[in-house]
């Protein structure tokens, strides 16, 4: 349980706690603030902005929340209710009053469906006494621009934003338009949702909806496979990875926000990204957790998303593309001019089958055009606030074996209620022929360099992994011709990562072909299988990672400026790769130490961001609640715990 208290002023932290229903989501800060929602879905307009609004959410002119002010408010403690994103918040005044507010998002099965609405609730209940509050119900419209105009009625108001939503309440709705300051001596219920009417007892009826999504969550917590250990982490992870799948399409995205800075910055230059997209980066890994989780139900959504895209890339769909640099090339057209700083193109034709972009909207869509938001100042006012992401254009080739690990599950999980066929492996084997088109071709990398490029041995390695693991498929579907195809490209492949990767004179691999550079993303190469933790060249390729990016607890990406400068924060995912690293290689009981001092670094809330500092306050930075972390946590835990049967 998080307890904050004195007064409402708090500076704004990630301590974030997600609520959702993989339709809606929202974040609510410390003091029981609604500050990030966005509508109609996790990438739109934010409804709720406060977060990145650069001010102080409790004073007077912040816009972009939704506030529950407890008059002489003394203390704060929130909790969720177990196995829920069910968040619990009580406010106590200095008088002895105390206010209980219940947020979720309606989610259980009704009439042979999942009812998912985009819609919060927000039911008050008086504890003890009858606190003074003031209800302050603010959004706003085109990422911070405007306040949105309103309408109401006896019952309702609707917000007429980007979408219009409606609030129903059994509150005296002047009380919310006015801001009036008023006791609260009965419950109160306030529904958030679609702006149509609501044809049942509100209080009754949100009570009911309570009772079911509790239900729901603890039901389908029940059907994960967790681990002896550390399971009321696994579980807060798992609950929150499903609240990042938009479950319409499967499409699972990096995380809830944009532009969380990745460290603090005074330059004007800073690291803000948008993470609201489906990296096909994150799907293998993802792909791993869920499986080791069993929750079968997520995966199958996912997968389904992903073949959409194979089977996009199979008919070899005309969309943009960039070369590695980012250079725009028109296909048989010539090359277009170099945008500004960058390096030559490696010219790709668009139109042939198998190309696949890093990542792509929720709804499937190739085009992510990145824009500047200026009514938005940023977290504690460090923007810019982006919206889209210019890595659709990235030639990164890592995400051929991405995707294919990934889908290649399905050939092999007879949980499902679509295995894959043959017409599915048919669909794959375009991407693998892409990929070993491109094993050795310059990209801009994993971490999405936007003004370099190289031959990357991570996007190599895992173009071998798209042959070795067609390979697989096509011997569990009996083609054996094919079966011989792959694992003869998958070798050549492997020839030349062992060629041209490994530098002779340093005795490990290098995170670049030929050249000498280290790269978190080369402790994968265990756990892709390209080779074992006891080959000497992997493990002196570990022990020099480990020599250069580590940080104390916590590991970087990489060491060398990029773009923005010399990094400044650690990269949480990195340091649960050095995690799984130590433990195959038989450190196990390294690999426990750096992962409960992982686990002692989580918000309140129970989860991780993308960065962490790793020059003494060890705070929280980027994008929240990081898919990549979370999967990361789950991983861990499930290799490092002790087996159900040592408790026999």
């Amino acid at each position: 349980m998080y307890e904050a208290r004195g007064s409402r002023g708090l500076s704004q932290t990630l301590d974030l706690f997600p609520i959702g229903n993989c339709t809606a989501s929202a974040l609510i800060d410390r003091a029981g603030r609604f500050v990030w929602a966005c509508v109609p879905r996790v990438d739109g307009d934010p409804f709720f902005s406060a977060l990145l609004g650069g001010g102080d959410p409790s004073g007077e002119i912040a816009q972009g929340l939704w506030d529950i002010q407890v008059e002489d408010m003394a203390e704060v403690t929130q909790a969720y209710v177990r196995n829920t994103p069910i968040l619990k918040t009580e406010i106590h005044d200095a008088h002895g009053g105390v206010v209980e507010i219940t947020d979720f998002s309606p989610r259980y099965r009704q009439w042979g469906r999942i009812y998912r609405p985009l819609a919060f609730v927000r039911l008050l209940r008086p504890l003890k006494g009858s606190p003074r509050i003031r209800i302050r119900l603010r959004p706003t419209a085109h990422y911070g621009e405007r306040q949105t105009p309103i309408t109401f009625g006896s019952n309702h108001i609707r917000y007429m934003g980007e979408e219009t939503l409606r609030l129903t309440t059994d509150c005296p709705v002047s009380h919310i338009v006015e801001e009036r300051v008023f006791r609260l001596e009965e419950p109160v219920a306030m529904f958030l949702g679609p702006d149509e009417g609501f044809d049942s007892d509100i209080s009754t009826r949100t009570a009911q909806m309570l009772r079911e999504t509790t239900d729901y969550w603890k039901s389908w917590v029940r059907t994960l496979s967790v681990p002896l250990e550390w399971q009321e982490a696994v579980i807060r992870a798992a609950i929150t990875l499903k609240l990042c799948q938009y479950e319409e399409t499967g499409a699972i995205v990096a995380a809830l926000t944009t532009s969380i800075p990745e460290h603090a910055e005074t330059t004007g230059k800073a690291r803000n990204w948008d993470y609201r997209y489906c990296w096909l980066r994150d799907a293998y890994y993802v792909v791993q957790a869920l499986n080791r989780l069993g929750a079968a139900d997520m995966l199958e959504n996912y997968l389904v998303y992903l073949r959409n895209l194979v089977d996009q890339a199979r008919r070899g769909e005309m969309q943009p593309v960039y070369g590695a640099g980012l250079q725009l090339v028109s296909a048989g057209a010539g090359d277009q001019p170099a945008l500004p700083g960058m390096g030559p193109a490696v010219v790709v034709d668009r139109s042939k089958a198998g190309h696949v972009q890093p990542v792509y909207g929720v709804g499937l869509e190739p085009v992510l055009t990145e824009w500047i938001a200026p009514h938005l100042p940023g977290y504690r006012g460090m923007g810019p606030v982006r919206v889209g992401n210019q890595a659709h254009e990235h030639m990164q080739h890592d995400v051929y074996g991405q995707i294919v690990l990934s889908t290649v599950q399905a050939f092999f999980d007879e949980r499902l209620f679509r295995p894959a066929t043959v017409d599915d492996f048919e669909a794959l084997e375009p991407v693998g022929e892409r990929a070993f088109e491109l094993h050795d071709k310059p990209d801009a990398s994993l971490w999405e360099f936007r003004g370099r490029e190289a031959v990357h041995t991570y996007s190599s390695v895992m173009c071998w992994a798209a042959c070795d693991r067609l390979g697989n498929a096509a011997e569990k579907l009996g083609l054996k011709d094919r079966a011989d195809y792959w694992n003869s490209r998958a070798a050549e492949v492997r020839e030349t990562i062992e060629t041209r990767a490994y530098n002779e004179k340093l005795g490990r691999y290098a995170a670049t072909f030929g050249g000498d550079e280290l790269d978190a993303s080369l402790l994968q190469l265990i756990d892709v299988r390209f080779t074992s933790p006891d080959d000497p060249k992997m493990q002196a390729t570990m022990k020099a990672v480990e020599e250069g990016l580590r940080r104390g607890p916590f590991m970087l990406r990489y060491a060398i400026p990029d773009d923005f400068g010399e990094p400044k924060t650690a990269f949480n995912f990195c340091t649960f790769w050095l995690i799984e690293a130590l433990h195959l290689s038989g450190r196990s009981g390294e690999a426990r130490q750096l992962f409960e001092e992982m686990l002692g670094r989580r918000t309140p809330a129970g989860l991780l961001s993308e960065d962490i500092s790793f020059s003494g306050d060890g705070e929280l930075w980027g994008n929240y609640p990081q898919t990549y972390s979370l999967v990361g946590l789950i991983n861990c835990a499930t290799l490092l715990s002790r087996p159900w049967t040592s408790v026999r």
